[in-house]
């Protein structure tokens, strides 16, 4: 299974997408960053992948996670995530052993993990989506204040495209699209991406 990293983006910033309860999505989206509901202290977990959060909040549909948002979030604020993130589970290629893994995973205030792709519509791809875990709280403070472009609810295009995945249909509305990210090949080494 192919790992890379897929986004929508453009010269600005990238597109990562997070699930809340509607009152903390309808604040940020009034706001343009998070605001009231949103811990700073708690693991947050940032996906580039829509299909993916579709996938993980049924539509938009799950308890707690019945609420999208659709975030704009700076080149240089992903980059420094992505420079930080240590894998949830170990690897050979970047650890020499699994207590050395186990040492940087407890220390890190950064985490990732690679799970299955899927499209729109539910079927399964043959990639992986990359999640990042911010679990600081100085990393979250500066996700919010600085690195935020926008923020957009996208709930009711979720419930839209859950609805058409049922009556199986395939006349999906527009998106935007997910290509390609550019990472330096230290850092998609690193990200375990191949």
């Amino acid at each position: 299974m192919q790992k890379q990293i897929y986004a929508a983006y453009d010269d600005e910033g990238l597109f990562v997408y997070q699930a809340f309860k509607p009152k903390v999505v309808a604040t940020a989206a009034a706001k343009g960053t998070f605001g009231t509901g949103f811990n700073t202290n708690r693991l947050t977990w940032i996906k580039p992948s829509f299909a993916w959060v579709l996938q993980r909040t049924k539509y938009a549909t799950k308890h707690r996670m019945n609420s999208i948002a659709r975030i704009k979030l700076s080149h240089e604020g992903w980059l420094h995530l992505l420079q930080q993130a240590v894998p949830t589970q170990y690897d050979a290629q970047r650890y020499t052993n699994e207590e050395d893994w186990q040492q940087a995973l407890d220390k890190a205030v950064v985490i990732h993990q690679w799970d299955p792709e899927r499209d729109l519509l539910g079927k399964k791809l043959d990639r992986a989506a990359i999640q990042v875990g911010v679990r600081s709280e100085e990393l979250s403070l500066r996700y919010v204040n600085e690195w935020i472009l926008d923020i957009e609810d996208v709930t009711e295009l979720a419930h839209t495209i859950g609805s058409l995945q049922k009556q199986r249909n395939p006349r999906l509305p527009e998106t935007p699209k997910e290509r390609l990210y550019p990472v330096s090949e230290e850092m998609a080494l690193a990200l375990g991406c191949f």
